[in-house]
């Protein structure tokens, strides 16, 4: 089965920038959507960004112009590019792909923005 592993979370100040990674243990240029999420403390998941194979972004309104999500096929590789980050950006980020029918979640890394 295939498995995601995040890394790049840590503790930034806000303003700050972070890039996430996703690293897939097998190929994901079939993978038509691959997602990151997040759990803010006490809150429930949400979406934060998806995109398609082709190239194609989505992204939830409280990032909006702050993230970039991409993927690179080659290297089995999902990115996470956030700047201008804020306080409310504080959460785990996970990792998220539809494999074959399977939903597949990675184990979160924690990004947390504070002064």
């Amino acid at each position: 089965q295939l498995q995601l592993v995040e890394s790049g979370g840590g503790l930034v100040q806000p303003g700050g920038s972070l890039r996430l990674s996703c690293a897939a243990s097998d190929s994901i240029f079939s993978i038509r959507d691959m997602a990151w999420y997040r759990q803010p403390p006490g809150k429930q998941r949400e979406l934060v960004a998806t995109v398609t194979k082709g190239g194609s972004t989505n992204y939830a309104d409280s990032v909006k112009g702050r993230f970039t999500i991409f993927r690179d096929n080659p290297k089995n590789t999902v990115y996470l590019q956030m700047y201008s980050l804020k306080p409310e950006d504080t959460a785990v980020y996970y990792c998220n792909a539809d494999w074959y029918g399977i939903t597949v979640w990675g184990q979160g890394t924690q990004v947390t923005v504070s002064s």
